[in-house]
C-alpha cells in the first residue's frame, strides 16, 4: 500500500488536471460563444439604431414637407380669395360704369349749365358742391375699373429722372404742396427703364400726393432713386416727414377702399399703384414710424420679359 500510494496520488492528480483542463476548455468555448453572441447582439442593436435614425429622419422630412404644404395651401387660399375679390370687383366695376357713368355725365353737364346761370353766390356754392360730389363719384368708378381690370402696360423706354421731374413740376403748382419742401435727389445717369409711362406717372403721383397729405406745413418730401447692386432693377424711394402710419393700420394700406382720409379719398390709390407695378414685375413697400414719417419704396425691373407694344425708340427725355 505504501508503494502504490504515490502512484495513485499522481494518477489522481493527473485525472484532476485532465478534468480541470476539460472544464476550462468547455468554459472557454462557452465564453467565446457568449462573446460572439454579445457581438451579434451589439451588431443587431446598431442596425436597429441605424434603422431608427433613418425612420426619424424620414419622419422629420415628412413633417417638414407637410408644414411646407400647409404654407402653400394657405398661400393658395389667400391668392384664390384675392382672385375671387378681383373677379367680383370687375363685375361690379363694369356694371357700375355702365349704369352710373352715363347718367352721371348728363348730371354734370346740367350742373355746369346751371353754374353759368346761378343767380347768386350761395347758389353757385351749392352747385359747385354738387359738381365736386359728382366728379368724386366718377373718379371712384374710374379707380374701381382700373383696379379690377387694369389695362396691359404699353412699354416704352423711359428716362426716370425726366419723368419724375415733370411729375414734381406739375405737383408743385398744386395747393397741397405749396407750403412743403420737395427735394428731387434722382440722379441723371440712371439707366433707361422699360415701362408704361402713364401708369408709372400715376403711381408716382399717388405716392407723392399721399406724402403731401400726411406732411404738415413746412415739412419735407424727398424723392431718391438708384440701381440695385445685385439685381437688374431700379429702386425709387419717397420719404416724408409727416405723421406716419400706426402699426395696426400699416398692413391694410394696399387693401382696396381702405382709407384714413375720412371722406377725402377713395382708398384705391395704393391698390392701383401696386397692381400697376406688379404688372411690370415690380412691387411697392411702405415703411412708417408714427410721428417720424413714412418711406414708400418702389422697385421696378429695368427690362421687361415681354415685347413692347410701342416703338422702342420712343423715349421720355
Amino acid at each position: 500500500m505504501s508503494v502504490l500510494a504515490p502512484w495513485l496520488v499522481a494518477s489522481l492528480f493527473a485525472l484532476l488536471a485532465l478534468a480541470a483542463l476539460g472544464w476550462t476548455g468547455r468554459h472557454r468555448q462557452r465564453l467565446h460563444d457568449l462573446q460572439q453572441r454579445c457581438l451579434h447582439v451589439e451588431q443587431l442593436a446598431g442596425d436597429r439604431q441605424a434603422q431608427l435614425d433613418v425612420a426619424q429622419e424620414e419622419l422629420f422630412r415628412r413633417l417638414y414637407e407637410q408644414r411646407e404644404l400647409e404654407k402653400e395651401k394657405i398661400q393658395l387660399q389667400a391668392q384664390m380669395s384675392e382672385y375671387e375679390k378681383c373677379a367680383a370687383l370687375a363685375q361690379l366695376a363694369l356694371g357700375a360704369a355702365h349704369e352710373i357713368n352715363n347718367p352721371l355725365l348728363g348730371i354734370l353737364s346740367h350742373l355746369e349749365l346751371e353754374l353759368n346761370t346761378a343767380p347768386d353766390d350761395n347758389a353757385r356754392t351749392e352747385i359747385e358742391q354738387c359738381i365736386a360730389g359728382a366728379r368724386r363719384i366718377s373718379s371712384t368708378l374710374r379707380g374701381l375699373v382700373n383696379y379690377a381690370r387694369p389695362a396691359p402696360p404699353l412699354l416704352s423706354r423711359i428716362n426716370l429722372a425726366r419723368l419724375l421731374a415733370d411729375t414734381l413740376a406739375f405737383l408743385e403748382t398744386q395747393p397741397l404742396l405749396r407750403d412743403k419742401r420737395l427735394h428731387n435727389n434722382i440722379p441723371q445717369n440712371l439707366p433707361l427703364v422699360r415701362a408704361d409711362a402713364n401708369q408709372l406717372s400715376q403711381v408716382l403721383m399717388n405716392v407723392l400726393l399721399n406724402a403731401a397729405e400726411a406732411t404738415p406745413g413746412g415739412g419735407r418730401i424727398t424723392v431718391s432713386a438708384g440701381k440695385l447692386t445685385y439685381v437688374d432693377s431700379l429702386e425709387i424711394q419717397v420719404t416724408d416727414t409727416g405723421c406716419g402710419i400706426p402699426a395696426d393700420i400699416l398692413p391694410h394700406v394696399f387693401e382696396p377702399f381702405f382709407s384714413t382720409k375720412r371722406g377725402r379719398g377713395t382708398g384705391l390709390g395704393l391698390s392701383i399703384s401696386q397692381a400697376y407695378l406688379r404688372s411690370h414685375g415690380g412691387d411697392i413697400r411702405v415703411d412708417s414710424v408714427p410721428g417720424h414719417g413714412t418711406t414708400v419704396t418702389i422697385t421696378l425691373p429695368i427690362r421687361q420679359g415681354q415685347e413692347s407694344t410701342v416703338e422702342e425708340s420712343q423715349l421720355v427725355v
